[in-house]
This record gives C-alpha cells, structure tokens and sequence, in this order.
C-alpha cells in the first residue's frame, strides 16, 4: 500500500504520519523539525517548556524548577522551541501538542497559535471550547484525541453549536499508548476497547460529519500497523514511542537508554496524580513509590487542574511534573519515563529520515 498525503484543514502532510507530542521534552525543536521535514507532521510538545535549555527562559525558579504555572508553561521557550524547529523543516506543517488537563490551557493555545503552530492537537480531557482560543488564527487545524465515538459526537455538536465549525481532524487513541490513557485501568485490557475495534465506530460518526479524517494511535509500530489502520477507515496514524528511539529525539540520553534495556514486562500502567491511568517504565522510581518512599511532593509548578494541587500527587505518591522533568533531564534514579506498550521493542537508535523511510516504505 502507498501512503498517499492527507489533507488537514488548509494543511497537506506529504505523508499520513503524525508524530505524537511527548513532554516534558521529548518532542520539542529537533525531533518536531525532522519530522516536519520528512513528510510527517512533527508536534511540539507545550509541556513543561520552562525546562528548555536548561531553563533559560523561566523567569522564576525555586529548588531549580519553573514555579508557577506562567514559567512551567513559559511562552518565550515555547517561541523559541518553533523559532528552532523552523530553520530545520521550513514552511512545513507543523503542529503543538496542548494538554486539555493543564491550568492556563487557553492562554497555552493562544501562545501556540502565535509562536507558529500550523495545527493544534489536544487531550486528557475533552476540549469542548477549544475552538474559543484559537479565533484570531483562522488557518490553524484543530485536532481533538478521543477514545470513542461518543466523545467525537459531543465535541462535534458543541463546536458546532457555540462556534460553527467541527474538528480538522481527530486521533483516536487506544489503551495501548505511552503516558496517560483515556480509560480505565480495567478497560484498558478488555478486547472492546482496543483500537482495532474502536476504529470503525469513530471512523463511522466522522463520516457523519462530513468526512473528518482520523488518525489512529496507540501501539502503532511500523507500516503494516500503519496499513491495518488505514483499511478499517483510518486517514493515518499517530505515533509517538517509536520516535524516542530516533537520535534527533530531544529526550535525555538517559530516557533512550531506559527505553533501549526495557524488557516487556517492565512496562506498566501505573497510577498518575491527572487522575488517568498511565504507562510507562518501571524504574527505581515506580519502586520507591510502591513503598510510600518516593522524593518530597512540594508542587512548585502547578502543572495540571486535576491534581489539584498537589492533592492527588500526594494521593499517587508522586509529582508527575517534577518527575518528568527529571526525566528529561537524565536522572535515572527519580525520572518518569512513559512510552507505550512497544517501547521494548526500540534497539537501537536511527535518524528519524530512516524511521520515515521504514513507515513509508515497510523496510
């Protein structure tokens, strides 16, 4: 099968392959930029942003971390994250991935929007006023993740309703995908809810609106994944732990190596202060938190509503923002490490040129 480009709102992807926006820094200027470049559409994660480049663009830090919500989420990284990520793929596509569960999620989307983004993909939460933040940016694609045609339905009737328009696009992701999971723990291991038998249900209520493409995720691997997906009605697919293993990855040498040593069962669904059940690796980390040793929860950045906080962090055991900034700063010993249910299967690491060339052409 050759995968033919997609169209998405006034955007064309050479090919039907988005790149999953990862944070904390996962997926910021070099990995987004080569992707973009080489066809897919590359995502920017909005993420924890005042960690980028070695926190040069948070105003205010205590214990070394952004404090508050406005340096967590800083809008000059986010700038100068597209800024960088333009001189390497140019005018190409170019999306930002902006968690619904976050605090300041408008003003995070409207950031976006300015600092360039071509097209803004959300989850973690149904974004049933999204289209409200992105007025003033007409051209930018609006692509909410759901976890079933219910959800695509509700968003579709109130974006329609308050703000006549109805999605670009939308990512149906199933239980198999890394960091947080739109269903319960118990649900992500039933047979009904993984992603081969959401498709054709969700594939179906976007024909109901006119033909909206869907691009499936979660456990995508290579191109016959890809092309599975694609003949149960999918326009494409989203992928995000593959690209971990790619050199120009913006995670820590350390995250890949976590990644490249995981066995099978060291990935696991575990519980998260969002209030979602996520997967990741189990590390030193996981452990401590088992035994209530994990480090001190002090919730400097207020990084997410649901936590509350630092309630549900204290609740989990755990601060998922500092966490994940220590992953992304290498720290073995304290860092999460999400990925989704294949992250084992990453060996080595390849350029994201040949990672394309592998999904485009079945290599």
């Amino acid at each position: 099968m050759e995968l033919k480009p997609v169209k998405i709102g006034k955007h064309t992807l050479k090919y039907p392959i988005i790149q999953g926006g990862m944070g904390v820094g996962i997926s910021w200027d070099q990995l987004a930029g080569h992707v973009s470049l080489e066809g897919g559409l590359g995502v920017i994660s909005s993420v924890g942003t005042g960690y980028y480049q070695n926190k040069e663009y948070a105003e205010k830090l205590v214990a070394d971390r952004p404090l508050e919500v406005d340096n967590f989420y800083s809008k000059k990284a986010l700038f100068k994250i597209f800024e960088n990520a333009r001189k390497i793929c140019g005018d190409q596509p170019l999306g930002c991935n902006v968690l619904y569960a976050i605090n300041d999620y408008g003003r995070v989307v409207e950031d976006s929007c300015e600092a360039g983004a071509d097209m803004i993909i959300t989850g973690a939460g149904l974004p049933t006023n999204m289209p409200e933040f992105t007025a003033n940016f007409p051209d930018v694609a609006l692509i909410p993740i759901v976890s079933s045609a219910k959800a695509l339905r509700l968003i579709c009737r109130r974006w329609e309703k308050r703000y006549g328009r109805i999605p670009d696009a939308v990512v149906l992701e199933g239980p198999l995908s890394g960091g947080h999971q739109g269903f319960t723990y118990e649900q992500c291991f039933m047979e009904e809810y993984q992603l081969e038998n959401l498709i054709p249900s969700v594939v179906e209520e976007a024909n109901n609106w006119g033909g909206i493409p869907v691009f499936a995720a979660g456990g995508i691997w290579d191109k016959k994944d890809i092309e599975k997906c694609i003949e149960l009605g999918a326009a494409g697919v989203q992928i995000g732990t593959r690209f971990i293993g790619t050199y120009e990855c913006d995670a820590h040498q350390n995250f890949k190596e976590i990644l490249i040593n995981a066995k099978k069962e060291d990935i696991l669904l575990l519980k998260s202060p969002v209030g979602y059940p996520a997967r990741g690796v189990k590390t030193n980390l996981i452990n401590l938190v088992e035994k209530r040793e994990g480090p001190a929860i002090k919730c400097i950045s207020n990084c997410v509503a649901p936590c509350k906080r630092g309630v549900e962090a204290k609740e989990v055991g755990y601060c998922i923002a500092d966490r994940l900034s220590d992953a992304y700063m290498g720290n073995k010993e304290l860092g999460l490490f999400f990925t989704g249910s294949n992250g084992y299967k990453i060996d080595k690491l390849i350029s994201v040129k040949e990672l394309m060339q592998k999904l485009v052409n079945g290599e």
